[in-house]
């Protein structure tokens, strides 16, 4: 394989290219769901392939093929050639890439166990098991399911400034889902986070810790309690989100917003502008003072952590918004000159597959830890809500205005817990919200969170990607019904 990329990227050379590089991506994953106590479905998939980007005349050009070998990436490489050069005849400006110092290295993130090796039929067992127990538990209940995902990346990325790096990278994955249906009414619960559960830059060791027969009954018995539950009423409150749901939140109104080719307009896709334009840089009140968002690579399990993005710019951490002013964006070597000669990459290009051009998208965007405990958030509320688990969400093309809705909501009377509520939906302005954040839970309280469905470009390309979140408190926020 080496000697193979090798004699492309001399092959490139010959053609007069200002920047060639090669990804060599060998991926496969395997799903598995159970409903109602029975195997709903199993599938296995893998794909092989490799791209090949280039800047000819000022203009990219790209091309990808499934068959890898020598006279295929001569071809491909002519391919790729022949789009920049047309590209270039349509250009506003030339393409300039930030600088890098070229990396020969290989990595690979640790694990315990291969979830690979793992037999098919214990995991989809306790699925099986796990959704029947479910189902057996709660008579409202009449839907029960389970899932697990598991992927592993093999990649290889060269250029022609002399870079060469292998990763491997293991990832895995999964939940359980509780559906209570009432007269006029359904409700869902899940463990230990909606659509389809929580995943992480780990092995099988991931399933077995979160103990989904542990949690069944409660599950279920949630989903039935919220059929019963009083609606959320429509006022001003305090609020305290729980950690599933600050995932979400981090992501869909500090992740999305801070991505710099979004910024630059370069692209637009799911609702895909951002209100955080250049010259807010550095200078802009974000959120409270407690507020710190970094991008982190490098977080161990994290979904968004790696090696090297696909343009070989180590993986790093960097702060995203410091002390509640907004400091930094995601970027790539494309994007970052915009920022200035002296700016750099942060190490955010990526692509979902061989046969996809990389963009700029989220590592893993963590809320640092405060301090407390959830109880000691909690006990600082006379009256209010406690908001848990993400149901659904919308925000608009700037990333300004939001509102999530959550499956689990209890009041909070002074101080305390109290009854369950239902279909709470909390809607803000995006720096009213986080300038409104008194609190944030301490390191005891804070975990990583990992969504591997994070869609963005045309074609789409769907993104793992992580956040690190603590419970927060919020005051004087917007709730109502869904």
């Amino acid at each position: 394989m080496k000697d193979i990329i090798n004699d492309v990227l001399d092959y490139l050379k010959t053609k007069h290219v200002s920047y060639g590089d090669v990804r060599v991506v060998r991926e496969k994953s395997e799903n598995f769901h159970a409903k109602n106590g029975h195997p709903e479905n199993i599938s296995a998939n893998s794909s092989d392939g490799f791209g090949v980007r280039v800047i000819v005349d000022g203009a990219w050009g790209f091309a990808s093929s499934s068959r890898i070998t020598k006279d295929e990436m001569h071809r491909i490489a002519d391919e790729a050639v022949g789009i920049a050069k047309t590209s270039a005849r349509f250009k506003t400006d030339d393409v300039t890439l930030a600088p890098q110092e070229p990396v020969i290295d290989d990595w690979e993130n640790p694990y315990d166990e291969d979830p690979f090796s793992v037999p098919m039929n214990e995991r989809m067992d306790l699925l099986v098991d796990a959704s029947e127990r479910i189902l057996d538990a709660e008579e409202e209940v009449k839907i029960a399911e389970g899932f697990m995902s598991f992927f592993f990346t093999d990649k290889v990325f060269a250029n022609t400034e002399g870079a060469f790096v292998t990763q491997r990278l293991t990832e895995s994955g999964g939940g359980i889902t509780a559906t209570a249906v009432g007269e006029d009414d359904v409700q869902t619960r899940s463990y230990p986070n909606s659509f389809r559960g929580n995943f992480g830059a780990v092995g099988y060791e991931a399933i077995r810790e979160m103990d989904v027969l542990a949690q069944c009954e409660r599950v279920a018995a949630e989903a039935v309690q919220l059929l019963k539950a009083k609606v959320c009423p429509t006022r001003v409150t305090d609020i305290v989100i729980d950690g599933t749901m600050m995932a979400l939140q981090v992501h869909e109104s500090c992740g999305h917003p801070s991505e710099l080719d979004r910024v630059l307009g370069m692209e637009a896709s799911y609702a895909g502008g951002s209100f955080l334009q250049p010259d807010l840089l550095g200078n802009f009140k974000y959120g409270s003072d407690i507020v710190n968002i970094v991008g982190d690579a490098t977080a161990p399990g994290g979904l968004g952590t790696f090696g090297y993005d696909d343009d070989g710019v180590p993986a790093q951490r960097f702060d995203i918004i410091k002390d509640g002013v907004f400091v930094g964006y995601l970027s790539n070597r494309e994007t970052a000159p915009a920022l200035g000669p002296d700016a750099r990459s942060t190490g955010a290009n990526r692509a979902d597959g061989w046969n996809r051009i990389p963009l700029v998208r989220m590592t893993n965007i963590n809320l640092l830890p405060g301090e407390g405990t959830l109880e000691e958030l909690i006990a600082g509320i006379d009256d209010g809500l406690y908001l848990e688990t993400n149901r659904a969400w919308s925000i608009d093309d700037k990333r300004v205005n939001f509102q999530f809705t959550t499956e689990w909501a209890r009041e909070i009377k002074n101080g305390k817990l109290g009854d369950p509520v239902k279909n709470a939906t909390y809607t803000a302005k995006t720096t009213d919200f986080w300038n409104a954040c008194d609190a944030i839970g301490g390191p005891e309280e804070w975990a990583m969170w990992g969504t591997p469905n994070c869609g963005k470009g045309e074609p789409s390309q769907t993104m793992h990607v992580g956040h690190g979140t603590s419970p927060a408190r919020f005051r004087g926020i917007q709730v109502r019904q869904a």
